[in-house]
């Protein structure tokens, strides 16, 4: 539903925030506060805090000399993460799609956000018996396959010192523990953890990679632990999630050495 600009429903500032960020992106050179004020109606003071917070996060940037306004360095940055999430959801959901039409289990879409896994994108199934819809959640890494298969994947020298880091709060044996297991991840490609998202829910994942062979995300399958039995995962689920990983991957540019 579309919100009308005078709805009670939205924020003036926030419409505001948006309207000085429309006109910088069409706008080929700077803009003086002046000229940002008469554009968005704002009165002189409120559109200099608004541009003040916006540049505090560095999505706008101000020129020292003139005082003119400009985007800033941090608004590629965004731009490139919504493309990077639009284009992951484009690509993965199709698959996601084929896997859950074959296995009869939810598949979701995750990728890493700062220390966390994002859920992102979901295809769900008819079964009765389903885990929660988790699209929107996050998780620590270590808590759920998704994380494990993204940080495993990582480059040995990042992952070392991201487990260095981490080293003293899991103590010797369970960061020994960890580091086994990030290992034989990293040689099988796929992750399966039981119960971290859930009293009887297994879910398990592998990695997708970009031309780079950086993992951009993972594909995820989640099923209770009465269906999603050994010999099923080992037979049936991984080898389809594997194939399906190394195709989506291919599409993002990733060619195997």
């Amino acid at each position: 539903m579309k919100l009308e600009k005078n709805s009670a429903y939205t924020v003036k500032n926030v419409n505001c925030a948006i309207e000085l960020l429309e006109i910088l992106a069409e706008n080929p050179t700077s803009a003086s506060l002046i000229q940002l004020t008469e554009k968005i109606g704002l009165n002189r003071n409120n559109t200099f805090r608004l541009l003040a917070t916006l540049c505090e996060k560095g999505v706008v940037e101000r020129d020292p000399i003139n005082g003119n306004y400009q985007l800033g360095a941090y608004s590629v940055v965004l731009a490139q993460k919504f493309l990077r999430y639009a284009s992951v959801v484009n690509y993965a959901h199709p698959v996601m799609e084929g896997l859950a039409r074959k296995h009869h289990e939810a598949v979701y879409m995750t990728v890493a956000k700062e220390d966390e896994v994002l859920f992102l994108d979901m295809v769900d199934c008819e079964q009765h018996i389903k885990a929660a819809p988790l699209v929107g959640k996050r998780f620590p890494f270590f808590t759920n396959s998704a994380g494990k298969v993204i940080k495993a994947l990582e480059s040995r020298e990042f992952l070392e010192k991201f487990l260095s880091k981490r080293s003293r709060k899991l103590g010797g044996a369970d960061f020994a523990k960890l580091a086994t297991e990030l290992e034989e991840i990293r040689s099988r490609g796929v992750a399966v953890d039981n119960g971290g998202l859930g009293e009887g829910i297994i879910s398990v994942a592998v990695a997708i990679r970009d031309y780079a062979g950086k993992v951009v995300g993972a594909i995820t399958m989640l099923g209770p632990s009465f269906r999603m039995l050994t010999e099923r995962l080992e037979n049936e689920i991984i080898p389809s999630m594997l194939e399906e990983a190394e195709i989506l991957s291919g599409k993002f540019g990733y060619a195997p050495s």
